[in-house]
């Protein structure tokens, strides 16, 4: 059995770079322990808390549409719907192991669980 260390998300709204290209679709890898620690000597953090989960999505996020390196930068400038969208995600594949999120149809409202899609499949 191999260890899936890598889980493609589509966001909610996206990113719009510079150049108005909107930015979807992305990648986040597991977190690691140091992912988790060494934003913790990072000044921004220690002067506002709430930066950590910046410094931190910006460190797991691997890919995001076409965009080359994620820095703090791209994710401080990313909708709330989506920063929520990626804590959560976050929460689902590094402390429960598991891709199921709520999800709300757009159309009716309903609000069902539904699995993630993962590279590979």
């Amino acid at each position: 059995m191999v260890l899936q260390t890598e889980y493609e998300f589509l966001l909610p709204r996206g990113y719009v770079d510079d150049e108005g290209t909107l930015h979807k679709d992305g990648v986040m890898r597991l977190a690691s322990a140091a992912d988790e620690i060494l934003p913790m000597r990072d000044p921004r953090v220690q002067s506002n808390p709430a930066y950590l989960t910046i410094i931190l999505l910006s460190r797991v996020v691997s890919k995001l549409g076409n965009l080359q390196g994620i820095n703090p930068g791209i994710i401080e400038k990313l909708f709330v719907a989506d920063m929520t969208f990626l804590q959560e995600f976050y929460k689902k594949i590094n402390r429960d192991g598991s891709v199921m999120m709520s999800v709300k149809c757009p159309k009716c409202g309903e609000v069902y669980e539904k699995e993630i899609s993962t590279p590979g499949e």
